[in-house]
């Protein structure tokens, strides 16, 4: 999914560096869909990753009042997929952020006015 968000991203930044004359109505819809597409996967880490953060703190705070081996070990897993959840999750919300900044550049190059004004809104 990472892959696939940054060469989308690359493409839509192609896009709009691009001078040629496009149909830029039809790649807003075509950028609205894939937003919604890459929005619900963030929602759908966004609940696995807090329940994961749950479970390895639950895990953390047992393994405290009933010390042993296995649980020290169940504990280190999940710390040790809790991050690279945690990273994933921080890629989708941010590059849906940035997908977000597309679609406004994109309704200026199709003559329509943002409702963010230059200057206003930052990052």
């Amino acid at each position: 999914m990472a892959d696939r968000i940054k060469q989308y991203m690359v493409y839509v930044n192609g896009l709009l560096e691009s001078e040629e004359e496009l149909d830029w109505e039809d790649e807003m819809q075509k950028h609205l869909v894939q937003i919604a597409f890459f929005a619900h996967e963030r929602f759908i880490h966004l609940v696995v990753t807090v329940l994961f953060a749950l479970m390895t703190t639950m895990v953390f705070l047992y393994t405290f009042s009933n010390f042993s081996i296995p649980l020290l070990l169940l504990m280190i897993l999940l710390m040790g997929l809790l991050i690279p959840y945690v990273k994933h999750y921080f890629l989708l919300e941010n590059s849906v952020q940035d997908m977000y900044e597309q679609y406004d550049k994109m309704q200026e190059k199709a003559g329509k006015k943002s409702f963010v004004r230059k200057g206003k809104y930052k990052r």
